[in-house]
């Protein structure tokens, strides 16, 4: 019997997922803004692509906790509240406390560089308070840590959360709901662990600034 062609299947799926890229990349610069509807309309003519592979992307955004759908409703741009803000931050930690213990000692030379110097952006603007600053940045430097740890498996699980997780971090009631002062001294330790190419102490800081019980 002759063998179905599978390539308009996997041309759609390339398709679906630059269309998810650019409204993901919208949407985390803060083009689109949170709240704000989303019409197939205005994205098929922005885009230049048909409605499904929109539809698709929008799903996919959807289920990562980027875009909120309501049939027959709405299609919007999630809009973070305090209320989710710490629940969202732990859930974080409890990911990359694992992904830095995987990820610290397999760290060549030029990364480990990369990450210090990464944490002490990250401790230079929370001293200038700067905390929602760095909450806007905040999936480009959970991604390098994902992209270090060397398990596919996880790499895989942080694309599919991280994005919508950082994204309920932006909310005015951060720097009050996340202390700089009690932050702050466990960045420190992260980066010393770093340099100190200890994975344990390394996922115990990053628990801490992520705000979990303490393991003792």
């Amino acid at each position: 019997m002759p063998v179905p062609s599978t390539q308009p299947a996997a041309e759609r799926k390339l398709l679906r997922d630059t269309v998810q890229d650019k409204i993901r990349d919208a949407i985390m610069d803060g083009t689109l803004e949170p709240g704000e509807r989303l019409n197939d309309d205005d994205l098929i003519a922005w885009l230049g692509v048909s409605r499904t592979p929109i539809r698709e992307a929008l799903a996919e955004l959807a289920r990562a906790g980027l875009i909120e759908m309501a049939p027959n409703r709405y299609t919007r741009v999630a809009a973070p509240s305090k209320d989710e803000l710490l629940d969202a931050y732990r859930t974080l930690g409890v990911i990359y406390g694992g992904v830095v213990r995987l990820a610290v000692p397999r760290l060549t030379a030029p990364e480990r560089k990369k990450v210090v110097a990464m944490l002490d952006d990250v401790i230079a603007r929370t001293d200038k308070g700067e905390q929602a600053e760095v909450a806007h940045d905040g999936a480009e430097f959970y991604a390098v840590w994902a992209g270090a740890c060397g398990n596919a498996s996880l790499e895989q699980l942080c694309r599919a959360t991280t994005d919508g997780l950082a994204f309920k971090l932006r909310v005015p009631e951060l720097a009050e709901l996340i202390p700089a002062e009690t932050v702050r001294p466990e960045l420190e330790k992260l980066r010393a662990a770093v340099l100190a190419k200890d994975p344990i102490a390394a996922e115990l800081a990053m628990e801490a600034v992520h705000l979990l019980p303490s393991r003792s």
